[in-house]
């Protein structure tokens, strides 16, 4: 298998056509080995391209989780696949489509540079409140789950904000993350029963009106430096929550990532992917 290797803000991915891949049945644990940092190339995720067969979409794009298990959708995975796209020269104009699990998303290429790092503006979706669409098991059907008490265990309970912002995303706001045990309770969220499907765990921390400042637990990965779609679910929470305005920069310790949550509904991300380097994987 033919790779090259980027990263947004931290968030790593391993980027190559999807007929490198195996057999269906075989890419769980093909990919659990590439991703692993010890005896693979090692990455948060690989990102697989083909070209659409509809006039809908330009490229067709797979995520998988570094566990194995596949995503519907990464901000900082389909950034790097879009810049593989153009820093391979198999896409030149300004606007990209991708077609993934999450539905159509328009990438705008902004910036590029000779040291390989592309800037897009994504549309990455609206996102969905209700309990079904998380999908969240509550009590009863809720129209948002807005500071849910969820019992961790122990007699433990956390105050969480959930929506589906391209996958599952669990919201909790924290004063400081040094005073709580914030990847323990990441490892606690992602794996509750309430989420059949387990869900991203973000711990945010408000600075002002326009900049929060964000923790990821990521599914199927774990603590990640940066994430795209739980930058967009942790910038809605707290613009839900009457925190900040619907604009604002999120602040992960892989560096800065731009949300605009628009008046039509629409997640705006911006941001960077950096080319790593180009391999081969000689393992199969």
């Amino acid at each position: 298998m033919r790779f090259v290797k980027f990263h947004g803000y931290g968030n790593d991915y391993i980027v190559c056509a999807g007929v490198e891949l195996p057999r269906e049945s075989a890419l769980p644990a093909f990919v659990r080995r590439v991703c692993e940092r010890h005896y693979g190339a090692g990455a948060d995720g690989i990102a697989t391209l083909e070209r659409a067969d509809t006039d809908a979409a330009d490229f067709v794009l797979r995520i998988f989780n570094a566990d194995g298990s596949e995503a519907a959708m990464s901000g900082n995975g389909s950034r790097s696949a879009a810049a593989f796209l153009y820093y391979e020269g198999q896409w030149t104009k300004n606007s990209l489509r991708l077609d993934t699990r999450a539905g159509v998303k328009l990438y705008q290429l902004l910036e590029r540079d000779e040291q390989g790092r592309y800037k897009f503006a994504a549309e990455t979706g609206a996102p969905r409140f209700e309990s079904a669409s998380i999908p969240m098991l509550t009590d009863e059907p809720l129209v948002r789950v807005v500071g849910y008490s969820l019992d961790v265990g122990g007699g433990e309970a956390v105050r969480v904000t959930a929506l589906e912002m391209c996958n599952p995303n669990t919201c909790v706001f924290v004063a400081d993350f040094d005073a709580v045990d914030w990847r323990r309770w990441g490892r606690l969220l992602e794996t509750h029963a309430r989420f059949p499907q387990r869900t991203n765990v973000e711990f945010i921390r408000v600075l002002d009106r326009a900049n929060i400042e964000v923790r990821v637990w990521e599914r199927g990965v774990g603590e990640t430096l940066s994430s795209g779609t739980g930058a967009c679910a942790a910038a809605v929470a707290a613009c839900v929550h009457e925190l900040t305005d619907r604009r604002v920069s999120v602040h992960m310790p892989g560096g800065r990532l731009e949300v605009e949550w628009r008046a039509d509904g629409e997640v705006v991300l911006t941001g960077e992917a950096e080319v790593i380097y180009r391999g081969e994987w000689l393992k199969e």
